[in-house]
């Protein structure tokens, strides 16, 4: 018999998102996808974790130095909230961050970084022995080849971390379109046709007005 193991959701109240090392200085070495769209991913998945009233949790690593600091666009985002800067390569390994972790009360992390086997699998993986469960945003990381994307993959699959998009998670914790901040999660994720979708539905309810 294979092992079944009972599958918890995503929710508002048993997730947080950890969003490690988006800077500027990292951003130019990027090369297994296109910076634009990674850019893009990044932004849109922590507006979405706003508009769900989720934790959102950022790091970046010696900002005043070579890797300079968070991209703007996803400052924008995070606002007031505290970016934690830190020297440890792993962001797990700095005490702020595991206690802005648990403050959240979540049991869940949605998690993405640069580099993608580095900043992304390194808290995945640590998170996941202190007992959370772990999912990783692979479309809002980034790495420097294709080789440490591959390899970061696998050995995040292989550690039991559950590999995902920027998008689904939202879509998951949103569980029903008829919910009021649905529409403003579909705008916040920027999927051409989920985009579209709510135009159409926007159309329709101002004709049945």
């Amino acid at each position: 018999m294979p092992d079944i193991t009972h599958y918890e959701p995503l929710t508002r109240e048993n997730t947080a998102v950890l969003l490690v090392d988006h800077q500027i200085g990292l951003m130019t070495g990027v090369r297994d996808i296109d910076v634009f769209e990674l850019k893009h991913n990044v932004v849109a998945l922590a507006k979405a974790a706003k508009a769900l009233d989720l934790p959102v949790i950022t790091t970046s690593t010696w900002r005043d130095g070579m890797w300079g600091h968070t991209i703007p666009e996803l400052v924008d985002v995070v606002g007031d909230d505290e970016i934690f800067d830190r020297s440890t390569v792993n962001a797990w390994h700095d005490e702020r961050v595991r206690d802005a972790v648990k403050a959240t009360g979540a049991t869940k992390l949605i998690i993405a970084g640069l580099s993608l086997e580095v900043c992304a699998a390194f808290p995945a993986v640590s998170a996941l022995a202190d007992g959370y469960q772990t999912y990783v945003a692979v479309d809002a990381c980034g790495t420097f080849n294709r080789t440490k994307h591959e390899t970061g993959l696998l050995r995040m699959q292989q550690a039991g971390v559950i590999i995902t998009d920027y998008a689904t998670p939202m879509v998951e914790i949103l569980k029903d379109n008829a919910d009021p901040v649905a529409g403003e999660v579909y705008g916040a994720l920027d999927m051409p046709f989920a985009t579209l979708i709510v135009q159409l539905t926007s159309q329709a309810a101002e004709a049945d007005g």
